[in-house]
């Protein structure tokens, strides 16, 4: 059978493996820029401000080339627009590892390209491709698999960047993140869209009457505002945290720690939250999720610092990582159908890294005006509860055209 009939009578799963090994390597990379701020500040004279503007720009960069890396998968194929993904991420990578790469440089860099690579490689476009393909009963089960996987490149690569950084260096440590991503451009060509007349869910629907559909619904614009604190919480705990465990005194082999138990707890996270979605109401799940953040961040900053500490933190941090996505994606495709899932999730994606921003800009700035990322943290405590809250009214059921078809 040639490979070309194999991946036709094989879509689904070809696609499933393809996008979930996509997301691994463009999560790998992207996790991990907080390891790199020491060598940065050191070398290229990079401040907390400038580092925490960097990875907020990368977030909205991410945010807002998701709708359109999105279009594009939905009208040509998902892997056409992972793979000029790709492109992007593999040039900002190079520039950053090859130069000129400080001031405005590093800004554009790190900042625009990254973030515009993250956008159409990082979850939600690959995620709403493998959603195409499923029915909606085990719908969230497959992206739930995809999120676990990419997970488990959370949690090898901070060891991997950890040992590369000690023995390596930065600059050799980035040429091979340029040799992963090169391999994710090679593998996003197998993640394939379903054929159009596969897509039924979506009649004769356009583009922008998706769209006026999905912000005339109240519980669609709840999910944006959810999404906001997501992005807050994970950006302030994947850039900062490196070195708030060292400000409090803690080993600096502690931070990768927190990020690889991250990792690897986001696994089980994440596809236990696919599970319980198919047993009880997404929106409840999601409440759950985001009310138990708050408790862990409480925990992390009130107690004394410890190691024993720092394992509980990145233990049930990670298990509340990304199990958020399965079930918001989820959502989305159950209210509005798979037609335009890239798109629409897309969006809500950008409502993600709009918080990322913020909590990626604010965390450096409060730590530069202040000496401490306290501030960060009392705000990503009032935001768990705002989240945890503002997802009970949601409705969670096919809009009406959806019943009628």
């Amino acid at each position: 059978m040639s490979s070309e009939k194999f991946i036709k009578n094989n879509l689904a799963l070809v696609t499933l493996i393809a996008a979930s090994l996509v997301v691994f390597i463009s999560l790998s990379v992207r996790q991990v820029f907080g390891m790199f701020f020491m060598d940065f500040n050191a070398d290229l004279g990079i401040t907390n401000t400038e580092f925490g503007l960097a990875i907020g720009i990368q977030m909205l960069g991410w945010g807002l080339s998701g709708p359109v890396f999105g279009a594009i998968a939905d009208k040509y194929g998902g892997h056409k627009a992972i793979s000029l993904a790709f492109v992007f991420y593999i040039i900002g990578i190079y520039f950053l590892y090859n130069g000129p790469n400080t001031g405005i440089y590093f800004q554009i860099w790190l900042g625009v390209l990254v973030g515009i690579g993250c956008g159409g490689t990082a979850i939600s476009i690959p995620m709403s491709i493998v959603g195409k393909h499923f029915p909606l009963s085990n719908r969230t089960i497959a992206m739930s698999i995809v999120t676990a996987v990419g997970s488990f490149g959370y949690f090898l690569s901070p060891l991997f960047t950890n040992y590369s950084l000690g023995n390596y260096g930065w600059v050799q440590t980035l040429f091979y993140f340029m040799l992963f991503l090169s391999l994710g451009f090679l593998i996003s060509f197998f993640v394939r869209s379903p054929q159009i007349n596969e897509t039924k869910d979506g009649g004769s629907q356009s583009t922008i009457e998706a769209l006026s559909e999905a912000f005339r619904y109240k519980s669609y614009l709840l999910l944006l505002s959810g999404f906001f604190v997501c992005g807050f919480h994970i950006t302030l705990v994947g850039t900062h945290v490196p070195k708030y465990v060292i400000d409090r005194g803690l080993e600096d082999w502690t931070a990768a720690m927190i990020l690889s138990l991250i990792g690897l707890f986001n696994i089980f996270g994440s596809l236990m939250s696919g599970y319980l979605c198919t047993k009880r109401k997404k929106k409840t799940i999601l409440s759950i999720i985001y009310f138990l953040r708050g408790v862990s961040i409480c925990l992390f900053i009130f107690l004394p610092p410890s190691t024993l500490g720092s394992i509980f933190f990145g233990a049930s941090f990670g298990i509340l990582w990304l199990s958020t996505v399965p079930a918001t994606s989820g959502i989305v495709a159950h209210i509005f159908g798979t037609k335009y899932l890239g798109l629409l999730y897309g969006l809500v994606f950008l409502s993600h890294q709009i918080g990322s921003f913020f909590g990626a800009y604010l965390g450096g700035l409060f730590y530069d005006l202040y000496g401490s990322y306290d501030y960060a943290w009392y705000l990503a405590i009032a935001l768990s509860i705002f989240a945890g809250l503002i997802h009970l009214p949601i409705k969670e059921q096919a809009i009406e055209r959806l019943q009628k078809a």
